[in-house]
């Protein structure tokens, strides 16, 4: 009975090998392991939605991407438009642009016989889940203490949507900004009780009243800067000083004008420089004989020059000043 035992464990044995073997051969016939797709999210601004996900790395080859869709409602999966694409993103379809639709997605990567699991995103309701961008402002026009402003939505408005504008305004001083808001359900609004030439900037954003009864609030836009008018009234306060204020400088300057033009004579002496006599005349008016004396005293006497000539005079003996003179006109031409 012992020896029989070792037999009856071999059957055992035989079928445990022969499933080792099945695994491993199961096992290499696998083929190699694609990833699945991560970060899948939708991205949506204005109502138009993307579906976009991070690139599935590889060594060798191109993967390829492939989308779909499903409504909550609806149980059967539809290609989302993008069946193996190359690009790492798909658009919505016009058909699918449904603000209240409860919408899930998937996507999955396919690199030739391979392809990955299939990688969900969240459920996205584009009304709860858009970004709205800021309204576009149109024009500004500025009067005497307020602003009209013109402003459209940021997307195409549908039937029954109950849109408000929320505008934030501030004067522009170097003060610390005291922000004021205002809201508004028409896209022609105006900004009041402001003061009178001065700087104000202000910023829209646009509130959508959603099916649930909350307001989705957009981005605020570029804050814009613009200057209250002048009334009639102001205008008028400083045209008046300035129009008496130039007329009595003009009676002032034809009063100084008129003192001039009687006093001319005065002023005239009064301009002109002091005379002085010269010092030779003075001189001449104390002592008028002086003068009259140099006038008749004879003049000196030029010194002369001695010049020697050759004549029969004595060594020593001054020649006479006239000899040459008169040797040269008493010598007849040459002969």
């Amino acid at each position: 009975m012992r020896g029989r035992a070792p037999l009856r464990s071999l059957p055992l044995l035989l079928l445990l090998l022969l499933l080792l073997l099945l695994l491993l051969g199961s096992a290499a016939e696998t083929p190699p392991y694609l990833p699945a797709p991560k970060n899948v999210e939708v991205y949506s601004y204005n109502f138009q939605s993307l579906l976009r996900w991070s690139p599935v790395p590889v060594e060798n080859g191109t993967v390829l991407y492939t989308a779909q869709y499903r409504t909550w409602s609806y149980r059967n999966w539809s290609d989302l438009g993008c069946a193996k694409s190359p690009q790492p993103q798909c658009r919505f379809p016009p058909e699918l642009q449904r603000r209240r639709w409860t919408i899930l997605l998937r996507v999955r990567a396919e690199l030739g016989t391979l392809a990955s699991a299939w990688a969900h995103c969240p459920a996205f309701v584009a009304e709860r889940n858009t970004t709205l961008g800021p309204p576009r402002v149109n024009n500004v026009s500025a009067s005497p203490g307020s602003l009209l402003i013109s402003v459209s939505p940021p997307f195409p408005p549908e039937p029954g949507d109950i849109l408000q504008y929320l505008v934030s305004y501030w004067e522009n001083t170097t003060s610390a900004i005291e922000k004021q808001k205002l809201s508004e359900s028409k896209t022609l609004f105006q900004i009041g009780n402001l003061k009178e030439s001065t700087l104000y900037c202000f910023s829209v954003q646009v509130q959508l009243r959603i099916y649930s009864g909350h307001l989705l609030e957009g981005e605020p836009s570029v804050p814009q800067c613009h200057r209250t008018a002048l009334s009639e009234a102001t205008r008028a306060g400083y045209v008046i000083p300035l129009f008496v204020l130039a007329l009595v400088l003009a009676q002032l300057v034809a009063a100084a004008l008129l003192f001039l033009w009687k006093h001319q004579h005065k002023f005239k002496h009064w301009a002109q420089p002091p005379l002085e006599i010269p010092s030779h005349f003075k001189e001449f008016l104390r002592d008028p004989g002086l003068a009259d004396l140099e006038e008749l005293s004879p003049a000196e006497e030029e010194p002369q020059a001695l010049v020697l000539g050759e004549g029969p005079g004595q060594e020593g003996e001054d020649p006479s000043p006239n000899s040459c003179r008169d040797r040269a006109a008493t010598a007849g031409p040459p002969l």
